[in-house]
């Protein structure tokens, strides 16, 4: 064996460790992400859920008030029917 073979295992072993090492950090880094993304995922979905629940609060709200529109113009009308008698 040459003397430059336990350098090269040595240097070899020392990448191997460097390259552990950074894959167990960008594990970690993406767990992290993951958490992260999971937690955004769970108030967006909470929105969504608020929303859906305001737009079927408006939703019932508005066919509400186009019901009364059309009871009061119905009332106008009728009104304007008694003027138009009067004039007559």
């Amino acid at each position: 064996m040459s003397p430059t073979t336990p350098q090269l295992d040595v240097d070899s072993l020392g990448h191997l460790e460097e390259r552990i090492q950074q894959t167990v950090e960008l594990v970690l880094r993406l767990r992290v992400e993951k958490q992260s993304a999971l937690a955004e995922l769970a108030e967006t979905k909470a929105a969504l859920e608020d929303a859906t629940a305001q737009n079927l609060r408006l939703t019932g709200e508005l066919e509400t008030l186009q019901d009364e529109r059309k009871v009061v113009r119905g009332r106008i009308e009728k009104l304007l029917g008694h003027i138009d008698t009067l004039d007559s």
